[in-house]
């Protein structure tokens, strides 16, 4: 526990705005340890890819134990802090995620806002909130301070108008702060204007989604990015580079 413990400082310390921490999204052990041997110090697991990996959808198409089971051989191949998408928590108690994520060697989580479960409604923003402190709660039980990445899906589900979705994003997101969340996730892509605005104006580093073929780490980095992942977008590009090889065979 004490070397999970340690894990959790160090990816907690690692999200710097302005100097962002680059978490590679992997969802197996091969691509673990592709992202490590390529000199990464912490990696994220997505849901995406670890769904496509087994041949299921996302969006908690796979149960949270199936999510476990894949954690627990990306930490036994790797030795690096892995944080986790746990989408909206599978509709887990907070106490089991945390306990269950402790359990299989990951010291970080993602939680979005859409409940999948129940017909992909967006959280209300407390009550998104109380979730966040709910996990926090949790993770305060353990050794182990579980770095929690509250993610809001405003952007992407195009919810109200286009108008005041910053501002209404940065009120969600500030609820979630005060919760206890370590970062902050508007996914999605925005605007450099946009990107300048909720890191300026959010209490915690936040997290960018990028493209690991077209994105830049200094321009992030410029924005006051604190942290950076790939969702299923390293995969996708992965896989289209495979197609090409693979073409000359047919």
């Amino acid at each position: 526990m004490t070397n999970l413990s340690q894990k959790a400082t160090t990816l907690l310390e690692l999200h710097k705005p302005g100097s962002p921490v680059v978490l590679p999204t992997v969802w197996d052990a091969w691509s673990a340890n592709l992202a490590v041997s390529a000199g990464f110090t912490a990696l994220t697991v997505g849901s995406h890819p670890v769904s496509d990996s087994l041949g299921k959808p996302d969006n908690e198409g796979i149960t949270f134990e199936e999510l476990l089971t894949r954690v627990s051989q990306i930490t036994s191949a790797v030795d690096a802090p892995l944080s986790v998408d746990i989408e909206a928590g599978y509709g887990q108690e907070p106490k089991r995620l945390i306990d269950g994520l402790i359990s299989a060697g990951a010291v970080g989580l993602n939680v979005e806002d859409t409940v999948h479960s129940e017909g992909g409604r967006l959280r209300e923003a407390q009550e998104h909130a109380d979730f966040v402190g709910a996990l926090r709660a949790a993770s305060d039980a353990t050794e182990v301070h579980v770095v929690i990445n509250a993610r809001t899906d405003l952007f992407v589900k195009q919810v109200g108008d286009e108008n005041d979705r910053v501002d209404r994003a940065i009120a969600r997101l500030e609820l979630a702060a005060a919760a206890g969340a370590d970062s902050l996730y508007p996914v999605g892509f925005h605007n450099d204007a946009d990107y300048k605005r909720l890191a300026s104006e959010l209490p915690l580093p936040i997290n960018a989604i990028a493209h690991p073929v077209d994105g830049d780490l200094a321009h992030f980095a410029e924005l006051g990015v604190g942290r950076i992942s790939f969702g299923p977008l390293f995969q996708a590009s992965l896989g289209k580079h495979a197609e090409g090889i693979l073409a000359r065979w047919k």
